[in-house]
Parts: structure tokens; sequence; C-alpha cells
């Protein structure tokens, strides 16, 4: 038997949905989502995403429903096993990270520690 590897990242249905609208509006259907960790936010490390035309060199290329997911090895470290959400709530709508390596994370959801960030952690603003 062979062991299926867990994908870097995936997509659910409703990000593959919201992520095919904001492409069909860009109008382009050469462009892919860029999912990027940083150092800095309230618990340490802060997520990010921007549309990319391509992967740059050394990036991870994750392929779902045709669209592509780049993501960078310092990301990789830090969300291997991500699942990309996108919500839409009272307070308003996005993409959202539920990231299986997060020991703790800020009640904005914006931000995350894995175990060894505190020292990259600001103040809340």
């Amino acid at each position: 038997m062979v062991a299926t590897q867990m994908p870097l990242v995936q997509l659910t249905e409703g990000a593959v949905g919201e992520l095919r609208k904001i492409i069909a509006e860009e109008g382009r259907d050469d462009i892919g989502l860029r999912v990027f960790v940083s150092p800095g936010g309230c618990s340490g490390l802060s997520y990010g995403m921007s549309l990319e035309e391509k992967a740059d060199d050394g990036d991870f290329q994750v392929v779902q429903e045709g669209l592509n997911v780049f993501v960078d090895e310092f990301t990789a470290n830090y969300v291997r096993g991500a699942q990309i959400d996108f919500v839409k709530g009272l307070m308003g709508a996005g993409f959202t990270v539920q990231n299986p390596n997060a020991k703790k994370s800020c009640a904005c959801g914006q931000s995350f520690d894995t175990g060894a960030n505190a020292e990259t952690a600001q103040k809340c603003s």
C-alpha cells in the first residue's frame, strides 16, 4: 500500500468558488492565489494572500480544480496541511486559514503562533 501525502494546502468548496469569481472579475484566467506568512502580528506570524501570474523560483504550486495556489518555501514550513476557506459573516467576508500547525492564534484570525514565534509578536492595534 502506498501512503498518500497530505496536500500542502487545500481550498474548500467555498474558497474555490470565491477564487473563481475573483479571477473572473479580473478578466484573466492566468492568475492564481499566493498564500504567504510573514513575521509580525499579535501572535508572531501573519497570513497574507495576493493574486499572482506565476510561481516564483522555489515556490510550491498546488493545482486544485484548475486553480493555482502558490506557496513559497518559508511559508510552506508553517502552513503544511492547512485548509483555506471563504467565510461570510456580519462583520464582513474573506478568506480564512485553518492551520493545523498553529498552537494559538489571535482573535482576528490573521495572526498565529506555531510555538516558536513569540519573539516576532506585536501588540494588537
